[in-house]
């Protein structure tokens, strides 16, 4: 198993090598606006995953990875030529997903915004169920109070408990 780190550092290469040569162009009229967002290499360097995007309708990006997909193994040479290792790695192309993504998070805020533009509007408006601060506040005693409730306590001091044996 090879290092992370050279790992790492191939991916990267096999990304600049492969966005060089779709920058030059392919024979293929197929291929579209492509760009190449990441590429992850295999801890034993044997395979590398190239996640592009494609700018365009439905039907632009089914038509760029069919051309991907033909150019698979002239990429390959083309890696194989400008890098410094015993084996070349297979390539395989994988559409990227961040713009589908990146739509539906800003729809989620959206909405959000949204929503949360409703609720301040319904609290602005919303009157109370009940009182208006519904929680008891401890009484406050006046001097005259006090005496009061010193006699009412009197009795409950000194009252008599059964014994439930009995």
């Amino acid at each position: 198993m090879a290092d992370p780190a050279r790992a790492r550092k191939m991916a990267d290469r096999i990304k600049v090598i492969v966005a060089k040569r779709l920058e030059r162009g392919l024979r293929d009229p197929r291929l579209g606006f492509v760009t190449i967002t990441d590429v992850k290499v295999t801890g034993d360097l044997q395979h590398a995953s190239v996640f592009y995007t494609v700018y365009g309708n439905a039907e632009e990006r089914a038509d760029s990875a069919a051309a991907l997909k033909a150019a698979t193994g002239m990429l390959r040479s083309e890696v194989g030529k400008n890098i410094t290792a015993r084996l070349t790695p297979s390539l395989e192309f994988i559409a990227d997903a961040i713009p589908e993504n990146a739509a539906l998070i800003d729809d989620l805020l959206r909405e959000a915004r949204e929503r949360d533009t409703e609720v301040g509007e319904l609290a602005r408006t919303a009157k109370y169920a009940g009182d208006e601060d519904p929680y008891v506040k401890p009484r406050e005693y006046d001097e005259d109070d006090e005496d009061e409730d010193d006699e009412d306590e009197a009795p409950a001091a000194h009252a008599h408990t059964e014994d439930p044996a009995n």
